[in-house]
């Protein structure tokens, strides 16, 4: 398992990318270029610094007054190995995360029956935001998502029904 994740950086405190109180991590890297995307600066895959991901649990645990956390971007399924270390060590204490992806559920499920961390990821998270920004679907008045395609997910519902649970707020 990697000990390390590229990040472009850390919001300590956010309520806009989730329920609560969370501390978000964008992920460095992303290939779907969405137009008038949020975090352009987040797209190449070589910016941003390396952290030790047993570092931002320890802080993370220790921040008694957070909900939980949020994987944003970037795509924190483009580093993949990376981010399912991180939920995996995080869901050890029971935190609640988060995550944002380009992809949609469906097409994260296809590629997790190959990559291993992509499951990982979603048998370790408790909501995912999927689908690409689209702006001409942009709605300022949704809640934890920038465009109506976006869904916000239940993923432990999935994985005990087999069926896509939505959430709204």
């Amino acid at each position: 398992m990697v000990s390390k994740i590229r990040l472009a950086g850390i919001a300590q405190q956010s309520t806009v990318n989730g329920q609560g109180l969370r501390k978000v991590f964008f992920s460095q890297g992303c290939s779907h270029h969405c137009d008038e995307c949020f975090n352009p600066e987040t797209w190449p895959f070589t910016n941003g610094q390396e952290l030790e991901i047993s570092d931002l649990v320890k802080q993370v645990v220790k921040e008694k007054y957070l909900t939980g956390v949020t994987f944003s971007g970037g795509d924190p399924f483009q580093q993949a190995e990376a981010f399912a270390a991180l939920a995996i060590q995080l869901k050890q204490h029971n935190i609640n995360i988060w995550s944002y992806t380009g992809y949609t559920f469906e097409e994260l499920l296809q590629m997790s029956k190959k990559d291993k961390s992509i499951k990982q990821i979603l048998l370790n998270i408790d909501v995912l935001i999927d689908g690409k920004y689209k702006k001409e679907q942009a709605d300022g008045q949704l809640k934890y998502r920038g465009s109506a395609n976006q869904r916000i997910i239940d993923v432990p519902s999935y994985f005990k029904t087999h069926k896509i649970k939505t959430l709204t707020f």
